[in-house]
């Protein structure tokens, strides 16, 4: 059996190892576009930063390593179309331009997404990025020189911030830009505007409510215009949000969401015999919605990819869900959410209540207990637990890890409430703050 594998970062490679390590005689190639094999995206602003000096560390796992176990790998090899009749690719290979095509019996499809950049003037000048890979982050780090001193953000969202957060650790002056009139918007209001107040004690400029319509520059960027004002900038980070990567596959009758997103089943088997895909570049399987939806994270890329190299290993395994759950740092405050949003919980149309409760993460007797805020969302009647949101200096996002499991599970608050939890001064209180916000639901 002959897998190709379009893809080589999380699902991808997920899938071609753990097929290898069912099927030891199974042929496996991977078509990867980019110069680089199964690194931490995720990492990308830590690196740029310096909070992460070695580069080596974002690999997971090197081309000569998966090739030591058998899989093929082959860099910077576009794949252009897929003929699902013949069962065939048509490849690129850009090192020396040769196209061809390649034949398999089990495809997956696991090319990411790719960043959003609007048709606005002056996007192709110099000094303007975006940030989706490894040649991404080396790219922006060698560019913020000693020239750089203004730099604009357009997009408030994950990578938007935690940009804003990594320009700011490399001493440069730091403007946001966000259409939206707040930042973050996974999370409600309560929990986001911790993150505007940190941001704002570190000295990020924030434009809320603000469109990007324009750059301006000679041979580069020097300024940028919104719908409401003109800002200085040496470079512009565009993190306006991703697409998936999927324009390829049009004609291929491979069935996709209006977004671009492949549809899959919870084996990750699209509607095409013998062909799988995973990661940000499908949709994924929503636990408490009970329909698929679109959320681009690593961890669901990673699960996901690996259920597919189960599959088609021929198992029958289903992913059990995703309940969104995420995190962020931002200076020196920590966030994270998992479940329904409020604003999700309405679009569903279910009967909800919510609480919001403002603990800490220590018993006040030790030293140095710090705030924390949670948000709880619950089914009105049965008390389910629905989503949970958190902010809060140390020992959020873990507390969240908890939420997650209990949804995951279909715990009630008044469960959680009572759950046998760890406790000793140095860690948590004898209420640690799950208990306190699940029992002070009614």
């Amino acid at each position: 059996m002959k897998l190709i594998v379009i893809g080589g970062v999380a699902a991808g490679m997920s899938c071609a190892a753990k097929l290898r390590r069912m099927d030891s005689s199974a042929e496996i190639t991977v078509y990867e576009k980019g110069k680089h094999l199964s690194y931490g995206a995720c990492g990308l602003p830590y690196y740029i930063s310096g909070v992460s000096a070695d580069r080596d560390k974002l690999i997971a796992r090197t081309r000569e390593e998966y090739e030591r176990n058998g899989i093929n790998c082959f860099l910077q090899h576009e794949v252009l179309k897929v003929i699902p009749g013949d069962k065939s690719v048509l490849v690129k290979d850009h090192l020396n331009g040769n196209v061809f095509i390649d034949k398999y019996d089990k495809l997956m499809i696991a090319v990411g997404a790719g960043p959003v950049i609007p048709p606005i003037e002056g996007r192709d000048l110099k000094g303007v990025f975006t940030l989706k890979s490894l040649d991404d982050g080396d790219i922006i780090k060698n560019a913020v020189d000693e020239n750089v001193k203004d730099i604009v953000v357009a997009g408030g969202g994950y990578i938007g911030i935690e940009m804003a957060e990594a320009f700011r650790q490399m001493g440069r002056n730091v403007t946001v830009i966000e259409m939206a009139d707040r930042i973050l918007t996974p999370f409600d209001e309560e929990i986001a505007s911790l993150a505007i107040e940190e941001l704002l004690r570190n000295h990020v400029i924030l434009k809320l409510g603000e469109r990007l319509e324009r750059i301006d520059g000679r041979e580069r960027v020097e300024r940028i215009v919104t719908s409401k004002g003109e800002y200085k900038a040496d470079l512009v980070l565009m993190a306006l949000g991703i697409r998936p990567a999927t324009e390829f596959l049009k004609g291929s009758g491979i069935h996709m969401a209006k977004n671009g997103a492949i549809i899959v089943d919870r084996e990750m088997r699209t509607n095409l015999d013998d062909i799988y895909a995973a990661g940000d570049c499908a949709l994924v399987y929503h636990l408490l919605k009970e329909e698929n939806a679109y959320i681009p994270l690593g961890t669901v890329a990673n699960k996901c990819g690996r259920i597919a190299g189960e599959n088609v290993g021929d198992k029958h395994r289903k992913y059990i869900g995703t309940v969104g759950s995420a995190a962020i740092k931002v200076f020196d405050i920590e966030m994270a959410r998992t479940g329904l949003s409020e604003k999700e919980a309405k679009e569903l149309s279910i009967d909800y209540d919510k609480v919001v409760v403002d603990t800490q993460d220590l018993p006040p007797y030790y030293p140095e207990p710090s705030p924390i805020r949670f948000k709880l969302i619950y089914e009105k009647g049965t008390k389910r637990i629905l989503g949970a949101q958190g902010a809060g200096k140390k020992g959020v996002v873990l507390r969240i890890d908890i939420f997650a499991a209990a949804i995951t599970g279909g715990a009630t608050t008044d469960e959680l409430g009572m759950t046998d939890l760890c406790y000793a001064p140095p860690f948590a209180g004898v209420w640690d703050a799950v208990n306190i916000v699940c029992n002070a639901a009614k």
